[in-house]
């Protein structure tokens, strides 16, 4: 790839005590592609992934974002430059309505946080920004339900649209298939595809026929490090890869 990286991690180390949980990691995130982070529970992946967002304060190495160095910055400053997240756990206030939900996102791009909700529920330009947004994803019928009366994979969707009230450059999701059934997979995985023309992906996920289906590129961590990156194609017949997996050849 030529153009320039929207997300460019170089050398990244992070240390607890003796346990080193990332190593000189360096990944890349271009426009319009989905690049799959994958790897075996324990290799990592969150810590990766709380260091790019700045939940974590790194021990080495740089982040960068849209072209500027971002390693300093807090979390709160990452997600205003247009870094969106969504949880392997759902974030979302469950006895709140859907609109209410991506209003609370849509005061986060104005950087008024502490505004009164009940004044942001009155504010036109907030709700036209929510409903826009809700219609992105497919979820506009759906602004008066309560949260907690939707589905799994709907509660997914709506994650989604809290970000993108946020004009994200990229987006980075935290095992997004998590608790959804094979249909419900299937559904996500085409509404992802869709997504990547508005904002690259980086993509952590464990569901590997989305891996297959919708990486461009991937990326596989182990204790900390990574091993290998490369097409579908080239990461199915990596040796390493098969064997990091321990009896997991199957589903590569």
């Amino acid at each position: 790839m030529t153009n320039n990286p929207i997300l460019a991690v170089r050398s990244l180390t992070k240390s607890f005590g003796g346990l080193v949980a990332s190593k000189n990691i360096n990944i890349d995130l271009y426009a319009g592609e989905i690049h799959a982070l994958i790897g075996p529970n324990g290799a990592g992946k969150s810590t990766l992934i709380q260091q790019i967002t700045g939940g974590l304060t790194s021990d080495e190495g740089e982040v960068y974002f849209d072209g500027q160095e971002i390693s300093s910055l807090n979390t709160a400053a990452r997600t205003r430059l247009g870094m969106g997240r969504t949880f392997q756990i759902s974030s979302l206030a469950m006895e709140y309505t859907v609109l209410q939900n991506v209003v609370l996102g849509a005061i986060g791009f104005r950087g008024k946080v502490f505004d009164f909700f009940n004044n942001a529920m009155k504010d036109r330009e907030l709700i036209n920004r929510a409903e826009t947004a809700l219609v992105q994803v497919g979820l506009e019928d759906f602004r008066t339900y309560r949260t907690s009366d939707l589905s799994h994979g709907q509660r997914r969707q709506l994650e989604v649209a809290v970000a993108l009230t946020l004009s994200p450059k990229a987006f980075l999701m935290d095992e997004p298939m998590a608790g959804l059934g094979a249909e419900g997979s299937k559904r996500l995985t085409g509404f992802l595809d869709e997504l990547r023309k508005q904002a690259p992906i980086l993509l952590i996920e464990h569901d590997m026929d989305a891996v297959f289906s919708l990486a461009d590129r991937i990326s596989v961590l182990v204790y900390g490090e990574i091993i290998a990156t490369g097409s579908v194609d080239e990461i199915r017949q990596n040796p390493q890869v098969r064997s990091a997996y321990l009896g997991e050849e199957d589903t590569l």
